[in-house]
């Protein structure tokens, strides 16, 4: 996971403290620690407040487990943690806020985990042996650091515009042409065609996934994801209809910060709908397809898509591509739709019906399929697009790794005003 507070030397430190909030996540605590290898003695009762008083007039520890329960304001008192907590420790929080928003700005400002109480001594043991895991992983030489993780979206203005078949071509681009390693999240969880597009049995992961966020991490990923070739993997689900999705949205959250550890690119197929309930998915998107026909009722939804992704997504590339564009019987010019848009459409994907019949055939993808059509050019030159628009923007930047207190600087921006409040998961 991403942790601004980066595993730094332990000569000299200890390898672990804790700070809680009350007696009995104390005595559940304690055994695992021992089991851990370290002394129960530094687990301590105080919470946040007690960690940040004590770590002003004592060194830091590798791994630092800190209690928000008693805190009103989460996001801002990490602050006052910043600037007594050494750089080189690992930050794990616990509170009783289910707020997958609040989850995800924790991750953000720093933090490796957040374990919401109560929770079990596995969940417990399985976070503190990912936080050791990250600290005793090799580190990479930020002189020398490889190319940025480059997160996709596919998004269309209705139902069967082909917004999968532009998902599944550009992850088979972006995995067998530009030979990067490629995750294809396919998000339709009872109807999506990820995988059977490329002949491929779905499985169980996202939903696995979905019913059990707080099991995501590297192996995980390892064992739920499918392999479509070499440097492509999938991850989608076939649940049945009469199950139906009950999430807040952390699991979608999490592996997408998995996907940016273990691959170079993710292509994300999005049901529309999803933004309704989880407007987090689009938080850390670098670019965003949006796929639409030339009609009335598409056209009306590209706008509004455009005005969420404007107010909800700023830092994300917005490309609006056309698809099954024939040359008669439109029931928009391209120029009308433009107008009503107000905005170009970036690519126009040429109907072809001979070569997605192929494509369904033969279980590939449709850029596979007919290497030679114009359709597929075109998603080539999408591919292309996404990109250099991607690379260019991260060749501009400084590229250096900020420090967790410069990123947290950053952060402050967006912490909220007023006091965080306890929500109920969202279903």
């Amino acid at each position: 996971m991403n942790a601004p507070w980066k595993p730094g030397s332990i000569n000299g430190r200890d390898p672990f403290a804790a700070f809680v909030c009350d007696e009995d996540t104390l005595d559940l605590l304690r055994p695992v620690v021992e089991e851990m290898g370290w002394s129960a003695d530094k687990c301590n009762m105080g919470g946040l407040r007690n960690a940040v008083q004590t770590l002003s007039v004592s060194a830091s520890p590798n791994i630092l487990l800190v209690d928000l329960s008693e805190s009103g304001d989460p996001l801002n008192d990490i602050n006052s943690l910043a600037e007594v907590c050494e750089p080189g420790t690992t930050v794990i929080a616990m509170g009783q806020v289910n707020d997958v928003r609040l989850y995800r700005d924790l991750i953000v400002s720093g933090l490796q985990d957040y374990l919401l109480k109560p929770f079990t001594p596995d969940q417990l043991r399985d976070v503190l042996a990912h936080a050791q895991a990250v600290i005793n992983a090799p580190k990479a030489d930020d002189a020398h650091s490889e190319k940025p993780h480059i997160s996709t979206a596919v998004i269309g203005t209705r139902g069967g515009v082909g917004a999968s078949t532009i998902a599944t071509s550009l992850a088979w681009l972006l995995s067998h042409e530009k030979e990067r390693l490629t995750a294809l999240l396919d998000l339709d969880v009872h109807f999506g065609t990820g995988a059977l597009s490329l002949d491929l049995e779905p499985g169980r992961g996202l939903t696995d996934a979905i019913d059990n966020p707080s099991r995501i991490d590297g192996l995980f990923i390892e064992r739920a994801m499918i392999k479509a070739n070499e440097k492509l993997s999938l991850l989608s689900a076939e649940a049945p209809i009469n199950s139906p999705m009950m999430t807040d949205g952390t699991a979608f959250f999490q592996l997408q910060e998995e996907f940016r550890a273990a691959f170079d690119c993710t292509v994300i197929d999005l049901p529309r709908d999803m933004l309704i309930n989880y407007p987090h998915l689009l938080g850390d998107v670098n670019a965003t397809v949006i796929t639409t026909e030339l009609t009335l009722a598409s056209a009306r939804d590209c706008i509004r898509l455009l005005s969420w992704l404007k107010s909800h997504a700023a830092q994300s590339k917005v490309y609006v591509v056309a698809n099954k564009v024939q040359t008669a019987n439109l029931e928009i010019s391209r120029q009308d739709f433009e107008s009503s848009i107000e905005r170009k459409i970036d690519i126009l994907i040429p109907y072809d019906i001979r070569t997605a019949a192929q494509s369904a055939k033969l279980g590939q993808a449709l850029v596979e399929a007919g290497k030679s059509s114009k359709a597929a050019a075109k998603i080539v030159e999408l591919a292309n697009l996404v990109l250099g628009s991607v690379e260019s923007d991260d060749d501009s930047a400084s590229g250096d790794k900020r420090s967790f207190m410069g990123k947290l600087g950053e952060f402050k921006s967006f912490l909220p005003s007023k006091k965080v409040k306890e929500e109920a998961p969202k279903v």
